[in-house]
């Protein structure tokens, strides 16, 4: 059976009006597709009955969870590094890991006359500018390339502020706790206001967000996963700023 058509009939089965008892299924989800994941699960619990809970946070400190027994059914990275982890460990299902979204990162201010971009970051006219953690986020290790990629990280790190995640980075510049940041561009669609810089992929490594299947007898999680592979999913990934793998 070819890749394509076990994609089918897993999201058949799992779709499939009676074809199991409503299932429930909680899912380690990185911060930065927070408002993506909650389209993807409204979506999908609308077609199957099944229902989706995402626990939001860091890259790292999910895995983190799930390596010490976290009861999570799936997980969706930041990244690609974590999901292999627990493919090479024996903790996610074999073969069950893919690329769902490519990301994009952002360098964000809520004002909006900010004349944003690497000319910006060189003459700093700010006092604190907001990162997420590089050694848990994804993002946030972009965000140390893009600086490194520019000669600044030495210059700006008295003036770097770290968040646990994307989630609370993005807050930091939002409450004006820092007058800029770098956050995933999927975030200031949600945003309504501010002015934002899109950082050029070749200042940072690609962040392909891979997921995994962690429980195999969840119907759930196996057709949630599914569903983020099918035209349906991949089209709301796409509204919420993310590219999706051919």
């Amino acid at each position: 059976m070819t890749a394509l058509r076990a994609l089918i009939c897993v999201l058949a089965l799992a779709l499939a009006p009676g074809a199991a008892n409503a299932d429930t299924a909680r899912i380690a989800v990185a911060s930065n597709f927070t408002s993506a994941a909650k389209a993807l699960a409204d979506e999908y619990a609308a077609l199957s009955g099944h229902a989706i809970t995402p626990s939001y946070g860091a890259t790292g400190a999910l895995y983190l969870q799930i390596s010490q027994g976290a009861p999570y059914a799936a997980f969706l990275a930041a990244d690609q590094a974590r999901p292999a982890l627990l493919l090479q460990d024996d903790r996610a299902v074999p073969g069950s890991g893919f690329t769902y979204a490519i990301g994009e990162l952002a360098l964000f201010s809520r004002d909006a006359a900010a004349a944003l971009g690497p000319d910006y970051l060189k003459q700093a006219p700010f006092e604190r500018i907001a990162i997420a953690d590089p050694a848990t986020a994804p993002y946030g290790l972009a965000a140390m390339q893009t600086l490194q990629s520019l000669g600044l990280d030495a210059v700006l790190a008295p003036r770097i502020v770290r968040g646990k995640n994307i989630g609370q980075t993005f807050q930091f510049i939002w409450s004006g706790a820092a007058e800029a940041g770098f956050v995933a561009r999927s975030q200031i669609a949600d945003a309504g206001a501010g002015a934002h810089w899109t950082v050029p992929s070749s200042l940072h490594e690609p962040i392909a967000q891979d997921a995994v299947l962690l429980d195999a007898s969840s119907v759930a999680a196996r057709g949630f996963l599914a569903y983020l592979r099918s035209p349906a999913g991949r089209a709301t990934i796409s509204r919420h700023g993310y590219a999706t793998p051919e």
